[in-house]
């Protein structure tokens, strides 16, 4: 379970990110403050993954927050969501390590893209001892140029989720795989996860086959064998 720390001056705010948390597997809210001077004080004797902090607020900011976080070399993740979208802002918020930044207001779906690719990292990280270059490109929360890929993707193919089914899928080796099983370690809807499954399968990146066992016949999907090279450009 990664557990999160909300500091949002707002309580309505802070309550509605909460619920869009928690609706996200493995993330859990340990706890709301109000106040960037509380969160210190939390920090100073609890541990938490990442904290989701807005800048503006009374009294100390969200911006001397995480200058704060990093001169006392806190081992937490910083993700900030904040109505400011001046370039000086984001780049001093990047700078100082936060591993994304998302732009109030906001959709529940980009919030919830941040927060799997986040969880991707850290289970990557855990799972091995040296990453390589290939690791960090798949992982490091979308930060490779991507700029032309959503010009390539047909409408309703999200890039993010696209790199996470992908991932998944890559995890599975030359095992087989169906669309509802894939949709659960993604966690879209089943009817989602087939629209990005067919699309990898006209690329030539899946193959498709027909399982005959007890009950209904089971469509399983596989990678084949030219998949990097077909789905390359769409990374």
């Amino acid at each position: 379970m990664i557990n999160i720390l909300i500091v949002e001056d707002d309580p309505m705010v802070a309550e509605l990110n909460r619920q869009y948390i928690e609706m996200v597997d493995d993330f859990c809210v340990r706890h709301i403050l109000h106040t960037a001077n509380e969160a210190i004080s939390f920090l100073d004797s609890c541990e938490v993954d990442l904290v989701l902090l807005d800048l503006f607020m009374p009294g100390m900011n969200g911006l001397e927050l995480l200058k704060q976080i990093r001169e006392k070399g806190k081992g937490v993740d910083v993700l900030v969501v904040s109505a400011a979208c001046d370039n000086d802002t984001i780049m001093k918020v990047l700078r100082l390590g936060a591993i994304d930044y998302i732009i109030k207001p906001f959709e529940f779906s980009r919030l919830k893209n941040a927060l799997l690719n986040y969880k991707d990292l850290v289970q990557v990280m855990k799972a091995k001892n040296q990453v390589n270059q290939e690791d960090l490109d798949l992982y490091l929360l979308g930060r490779e140029h991507t700029e032309d890929v959503p010009n390539l993707l047909p409408k309703g193919i999200d890039h993010n989720t696209l790199k996470r089914s992908w991932n998944k899928m890559q995890e599975k080796g030359a095992s087989e795989f169906s669309t509802e099983e894939l949709a659960g370690e993604v966690g879209i809807s089943r009817v989602s996860m087939r629209k990005y499954l067919e699309f990898l399968r006209e690329l030539g990146a899946l193959e498709l086959k027909l399982v005959y066992g007890i009950g209904r016949p089971v469509y399983q999907y596989h990678c084949s064998r030219n998949a990097k090279q077909v789905i390359g450009r769409y990374m």
